[in-house]
């Protein structure tokens, strides 16, 4: 039997990000390669995928001062490189039909990565893009709430078009989404101040008192129904730290109580099923703190789960959309 058209197969465009000093521990610099050393491209492509891996974004280097930084945003010139180039990069690989996964890298990669696609999905291709946000922290501050200083911890907010860091993109579009666009799935730690802007915004936010009480199942199917509602294309933000630390210790924002290996499984597998993933960040895995690739290894099974990896057949939902939008 002869092997499949390469050019048919739905395509997979992975590009690593690795940046760090958007957190305050270093080491996810060294994250897309740790995912590529556990097999991410060799599993995609036993999925039936083609797999395009773009290599690592070169560190673009601290961008010129255009005006004076946020008086509490570490880094701001550095990362407001990164987050010019990742928008870039994004745009030019949504465009291309491929379903691009962004290995990161701390979360402030995500201030770009969802900029990109949202400037395709929505601006160009007239259909709403919502994130669902899978994370022990909601990343919802600004530099007026947050108490680090850290920007990994404002991606979402940014995202949302609050202020305080307006002159990330400079004169690049900005792909902005809506409070209500946003989902925060799994959170378990976040800031005062931070709280109460997410209560004002309204964001949908199932943390994990809510996935104890009524399990992932009810909760994922809830943001599959509104992305469906409104003809919308969901993009998946994943920090590891979502995770328990039991099951993923390669993160640098450890916090106890987190989501189980197969409360994760089943997050994908439903998500697998809703046809209506169009791009990935992986984020915060920092293989320095990792016992021996075991997150990594994890991270990469569930990106299998995600796309279509299952234990048994079972028949293809009739309301699945599949990779090439058919």
């Amino acid at each position: 039997m002869s092997e499949p058209d390469a050019s048919k197969k739905p395509r997979i465009a992975l590009l690593g990000v690795p940046i760090e000093i958007g957190a305050s521990q270093m080491g996810t610099l060294m994250g897309p390669d740790a995912l590529r050393t556990a097999g991410i491209g060799r599993l995609l492509e036993q999925l039936g995928f083609s797999v395009e891996d773009h290599g690592n974004l070169a560190a673009p280097g601290p961008s010129a001062a255009e005006s004076p930084p946020p008086a509490n945003a570490k880094y701001y010139e550095d990362i407001k490189g990164w987050i010019r180039a990742i928008s870039e990069r994004a745009l030019e690989l949504a465009r291309s039909g491929a379903i691009p996964i962004f290995m990161g890298g701390d979360h402030s990669l995500s201030m770009g990565s969802v900029n990109g696609v949202v400037r395709y999905w929505q601006q160009e291709m007239n259909r709403p893009v919502f994130v669902l946000w899978v994370d022990a922290h909601a990343d919802y501050n600004t530099p007026e709430t947050t108490l680090t200083g850290n920007m990994h911890g404002m991606s979402a907010a940014f995202l949302c078009g609050e202020p305080g860091l307006d002159g990330l993109l400079g004169n690049q579009p900005r792909g902005s989404i809506g409070p209500d666009q946003l989902d925060l799935f799994g959170v378990r730690s976040i800031d005062p101040l931070e709280r109460e802007l997410v209560r004002d915004r309204r964001v949908a936010i199932a943390d994990m008192r809510a996935i104890d009480e009524f399990g992932v199942g009810v909760l994922m199917r809830r943001v599959i129904e509104r992305v469906k509602a409104r003809n919308g294309v969901l993009h998946v933000s994943f920090d590891v730290d979502f995770l328990d630390p039991n099951v993923a210790p390669g993160v640098g924002t450890t916090v106890p109580g987190g989501a189980t290996y197969r409360e994760a499984h089943l997050i994908m597998e439903l998500l697998h099923d809703s046809g209506l993933v169009r791009s990935v960040d992986i984020v915060e895995l920092n293989p320095f703190l990792d016992e021996r690739g075991r997150t990594a290894r994890t991270m990469v099974e569930l990106l299998g789960s995600l796309f279509g990896l299952q234990i048994t057949d079972r028949p293809t939902p009739t309301n699945a959309v599949f990779p090439d939008g058919s």
